[in-house]
């Protein structure tokens, strides 16, 4: 069965840093776009950064363009999101996401539990 398991979460201090990992199984990495995606408290599912599969096309949202860098480890199957000059507005519930093509803004049909981020002085 498709697994996703984050970690890495944790409270950090505004200007911190954070890497979260994503731990997938149960299919074939490589092949299929992934994803971050978050939840602020009170707020909606916002997309955060994306790759595809294949080609490794990597995505950002505007808030966080060149804060945080998102890259895959294929041989590890693992999904990473490293966070730099953290904002207090990035706080929020993070969760890794499978993509059902290789481009990671295809609808996802697998997501994990999340791990949260507190970004708090």
């Amino acid at each position: 069965e498709v697994q996703l398991v984050e970690s890495g979460g944790g409270l950090v201090q505004p200007g911190g840093s954070l890497e979260l990992s994503c731990a997938a199984s149960g299919f074939t990495f490589s092949i299929y776009g992934m994803s971050w995606v978050r939840q602020a408290p009170g707020k909606g599912l916002e997309s955060v950064s994306g790759v595809n599969g294949g080609n490794g096309r990597a995505t950002y949202a505007d808030s966080v363009k060149g804060r945080f860098t998102i890259y895959r480890d294929n041989p590890k199957s693992t999904l990473y999101l490293q966070m730099n000059n953290l904002k207090p507005e990035d706080t929020g519930v993070y969760y890794c996401t499978k993509s059902s093509k290789p481009n990671w803004d295809a609808p996802y049909d697998y997501w994990g539990k999340g791990t949260l981020v507190t970004v708090s002085s």
